[in-house]
């Protein structure tokens, strides 16, 4: 019986670890996806300055627009993580 339940404790740890490495690759993807977007920013700021210039919407310029879309994607970006991060809820036993 105690062989048994050092085995589902290495079970239960190896099942944490393998969501714990699960959870830093999603973080690491997530986190690529926001720099690329950052980087596209940064990019048209120091090398195409005349196109954040534009005014595409209500006379806003584009530097305005890039910088709320960027902080809506982060904000959409650590909602995707929450979800995709969240436990699973244990299986509950219902007396019947």
């Amino acid at each position: 019986m105690l062989l048994l339940f050092a085995i589902q404790t290495d079970c239960a740890l190896s099942l944490e670890e393998f969501m714990e490495k699960r959870n830093a690759r999603i973080g690491l993807v997530l986190f690529v996806v926001y720099s690329l977007l950052y980087g596209g920013f940064v990019f048209l700021n120091a090398f195409a300055a005349d196109v954040m210039e534009m005014t595409p919407i209500a006379g806003v310029n584009l530097a305005i627009l890039y910088g709320f879309g960027l902080i809506i994607a982060a904000l959409l970006l650590a909602l995707v993580y929450g979800f995709l991060c969240k436990e699973q809820p244990a299986e509950q036993e219902t007396e019947q």
